[in-house]
């Protein structure tokens, strides 16, 4: 892409940034505020970039991927005339990592998980999708109508808001561990789907998404409530699968001799 294309590209970016309000977005506009519209890393984390991959491009030295157009459409809110014109100035390139991959668990995996009965367990892939439940997890999280990603459960499903009792937390460690996964697969197109599907669906999701990355350690929620037997305090365990990266068990285990633990006895009683 030639110097003068590079230029007139990142001039278009700055101007349509300038052009979105915090409040559109879900961002509350705190003080005041040194740019119009959005800053460039609340931009970029609305379109599942990275800051300084998004500065490349408006600063004229980055070329996008037709996934990374589609990305900054949905994230400067374009029309389908101003969405036009993004294409003609990026020309963007095909990227070889468009494609998704399938995601598949090893028999291996499969058998230490259906093993595993004290506590209910279940595989994450990389970007969040159940992969397998074992039997205690499928009756916890029966009543889920999206219940093939948890982010989807989180953000999406009407049952969510009262299962997930620490809700807070819950959404803002399932944002983080997905903007990790971000940049390890910035245009994987199933991530970029998923983004954008849950920017529209929920103004929390696009607010988290665009906050900055917290500094620490981010906790998973432990407080959940079942529709049959009440109130669970679990805890929250992740191993990594290191024989298929990005995917990890999650286990989440009762306090011995705790209610909670009696009432994972109860749920264990139907999903028998």
């Amino acid at each position: 892409m030639d110097t003068e294309r590079n230029s007139a590209l990142g001039q278009f970016l700055r101007a349509r940034r300038a052009l979105v309000r915090p409040e559109q977005v879900g961002l509350a506009a705190q003080g005041r505020r040194h740019v119009p519209g959005l800053r460039r890393d609340e931009i970029a984390r609305l379109a599942g970039l990275s800051v300084r991959h998004y500065a490349r491009l408006e600063q004229g030295h980055q070329r996008p991927t037709r996934q990374t157009v589609e990305s900054l459409a949905r994230a400067l809110r374009l029309d389908e005339s101003a969405m036009v014109e993004l294409h003609r100035l990026a020309r963007p390139v095909v990227s070889r990592r468009q494609g998704s991959r399938i995601e598949r668990v090893t028999p291996h995996v499969l058998g230490l998980l259906d093993d595993w009965t004290a506590a209910p367990a279940y595989i994450l892939g990389r970007f969040h999708d159940v992969l397998r439940r074992n039997s205690l997890a499928v009756v916890l999280h029966s009543h889920f109508v999206h219940g093939d990603n948890m982010l989807r459960m989180i953000f999406r499903d009407p049952a969510g808001r009262d299962f997930f009792r620490d809700w807070t937390a819950t959404a803002r460690t399932a944002v983080h561990e997905l903007r990790q996964a971000a940049r390890q697969s910035p245009d994987d197109r199933t991530l970029r789907e998923l983004v954008g599907e849950l920017s529209i669906a929920s103004a929390e999701f696009r607010q988290l998404w665009a906050e900055r990355e917290p500094h620490g350690p981010v906790p998973h929620g432990s407080h959940f409530l079942h529709p049959d037997v009440g109130e669970l305090h679990l805890r929250t365990e992740v191993f990594p699968i290191v024989s298929a990266p990005g995917q990890r068990l999650i286990a989440q285990p009762a306090e011995p001799g705790s209610r909670s633990a009696q009432s994972l006895a109860l749920l264990s009683t139907l999903a028998r």
